[in-house]
């Protein structure tokens, strides 16, 4: 099915203005977590809409581009010390919810990747892989994944002994063999299980 068809037919065509909400960095060891919000021109189909993780890099940089210009946006950033304070689903939540709130319209309908929102007075539509089947959900992937990516490349500066310009925190093994030798820096999520187990003081 085609994913603007999926999004026209959204809750029976009752709607004209529908967000697709999706996230980027649930799994990784370091950084944040990203959500964005975003509510397509309908007027202005966008070709080679899809799943982030589907997309090469510098194809998703120019549809981050054709995204922010022509449709609505909403972004919503958790950093890593407040993902150990409420845990990585309640700071996944909270990033969408702000992703919402920052869009500058009000949503009649929210499509969102497989959760719902606490707190939105929107009707929501939970989708098991969303991000296939809703333009609006896949655009909201690519702008969530595109803004750490970049997140991530600044702190690739600060701390460039743990390679986050490849891995961007997730847990590759090049990734796990930095945190061994060099313990976790203020970006590591202290609570997630490979970084508690290298609780080391972090030496600049």
């Amino acid at each position: 099915m085609d994913p603007y068809e999926y999004d026209e037919s959204a809750g029976n065509g009752e709607f004209s203005i529908i967000a697709g909400v999706d996230e980027a960095g649930r799994g990784p060891l370091a950084g944040p977590v990203v959500a964005a919000a975003v509510v397509l021109n309908r007027n202005q189909r966008i070709s080679g809409v899809r799943d982030s993780k589907k997309v090469p890099e510098a194809e998703r940089e120019e549809l981050y581009r054709m995204i922010l210009s022509s449709g609505r946006v909403g972004v919503g950033v958790i950093d890593a010390d407040e993902i150990d304070r409420i845990n990585i689903l309640n700071a996944t939540k909270k990033a969408m919810y702000i992703a919402v709130s920052d869009l500058g319209t009000n949503p009649e309908l929210i499509l969102i990747d497989a959760l719902t929102i606490p707190g939105v007075g929107v009707r929501q539509i939970p989708i098991i892989k969303g991000d296939a089947k809703s333009a609006s959900i896949a655009a909201a992937s690519i702008i969530a994944k595109v803004t750490r990516d970049r997140i991530m490349m600044e702190y690739h500066a600060a701390f460039p002994q743990y390679g986050f310009d490849s891995h961007k925190g997730y847990a590759t093994r090049e990734h796990l063999e930095c945190l061994r030798l060099h313990g976790p820096c203020p970006i590591h999520r202290k609570s997630f299980h490979p970084v508690m187990s290298q609780q080391l003081p972090f030496m600049s």
